[in-house]
């Protein structure tokens, strides 16, 4: 299917889930890139971990928003909040959405699932239906690397049968996809998800297991390595993130009609993955290291006596690997990043945000 070339300057764009970790670096970007336009970032800044995180990206993006001709609007408020959501479609009338709010997490789905369904699947549901009475040149949507569940071909790709979840986090992503391909084709709305690998970098997701294990080294404690440290994981660089959202939101699936006079639907998923699966151990390693060299952890740290092997958890997969074909083919891009820049970037803000 072809893509629509799309001029971001002097658009009104919608980010939700910005301030999260990586709605507020896709926001600070297009501040820098663009010429004109509005943007409104919508988060309910909920306590599923420490808002004082989202409340200093939200000070980074207000301070980007400072020096750059592109008007910012914070807007408080959740996406299951359907009137909320009619009301800023209404006022602002978006050309580009980009929904990157979601109740992020394997682990948390088991004992909470009903913040899944809320912002997962009722949220997703209610920004369908604006675009739909208000419409959009093009809908960017997270979907997660955790809908290939227990998938024994690697790479994966997007052709791959996606049928399985092993948890309730990843039921909500694929049925995310599957309801942006109804109303893509229902309402010929452009949509394309993106399928993010395991995404780190400096002030990213305290839950995430870079970050959780860093707080622990710091304090002195072990850190638990699932599945006797025999895991791997496409590690993706935020900034890998970004760049691969700014191009794809500059490039819609394009509109056209099939032998039935019907549409054909102008839907698109594609993985962005780091394309480099890395050893958990191997990751932990470099992770330790660049801790030391940021003085974050004493230069003889005892890395062995803080390592604790353990068994697979629930809802958890050994491998994931990205095949990143699709978006390298359509958008001339491919993750960059190794995860010695990551992590030692990493380490240094963290350093410098906990002194």
């Amino acid at each position: 299917m072809g893509k629509q070339s799309i001029d971001l300057n002097n658009k009104a764009i919608l980010v939700t889930g910005s301030p999260g970790f990586i709605g507020a670096n896709l926001v600070i970007r297009l501040l820098k890139d663009m010429s004109g336009g509005t943007i409104v970032s919508l988060d309910n800044m909920n306590d599923y971990y420490d808002p004082q995180l989202k409340e200093y990206r939200l000070s980074l993006v207000e301070k980007a928003a400072q020096s750059s001709t592109v008007k910012h609007v914070f807007v408080k408020g959740s996406i299951g909040d359907k009137a909320l959501v009619n009301d800023l479609f209404e006022k602002y009338h978006f050309d580009i959405v980009v929904n990157l709010a979601a109740q992020a997490g394997v682990r948390y789905s088991i004992d909470h699932p009903d913040v899944y369904i809320e912002s997962n699947v009722i949220g997703f549901y209610n920004i369908l239906e604006a675009c739909r009475h208000f419409p959009v040149e093009h809908l960017v949507y997270a979907s997660s690397s955790s809908v290939y569940g227990g998938n024994k071909k690697v790479p994966f790709s997007t052709d791959d049968k996606v049928d399985n979840p092993v948890s309730l986090y990843a039921a909500t992503k694929k049925s995310d996809e599957l309801l942006a391909h109804a109303y893509s084709k229902l309402y010929n709305i452009p949509s394309t998800g993106l399928r993010f690998f395991t995404v780190y970098g400096p002030a990213g997701r305290p839950d995430m297991f870079y970050f959780s294990a860093t707080n622990k080294l710091a304090k002195g404690e072990k850190i638990q390595i699932f599945n006797y440290g025999d895991m791997k994981r496409d590690f993706t660089y935020i900034d890998d993130i970004v760049e691969g959202i700014v191009r794809v939101m500059q490039g819609a699936p394009e509109k056209a009609t099939g032998e039935d006079g019907l549409p054909v639907p102008p839907y698109a998923v594609y993985n962005i993955g780091g394309g480099q699966p890395e050893n958990l151990l191997d990751y932990i390693s470099t992770l330790q290291e660049e801790l030391v060299r940021a003085n974050v952890l004493p230069a003889d740290y005892d890395f062995e006596g803080h390592r604790e092997l353990v068994g697979m958890q629930a809802g958890d997969v050994p491998v994931t690997y990205a095949d990143s074909e699709a978006l390298e083919r359509d958008y001339g891009f491919r993750p960059q990043i190794d995860i010695r820049e990551g992590l030692r970037a990493f380490a240094e803000w963290y350093a410098e945000y906990y002194r």
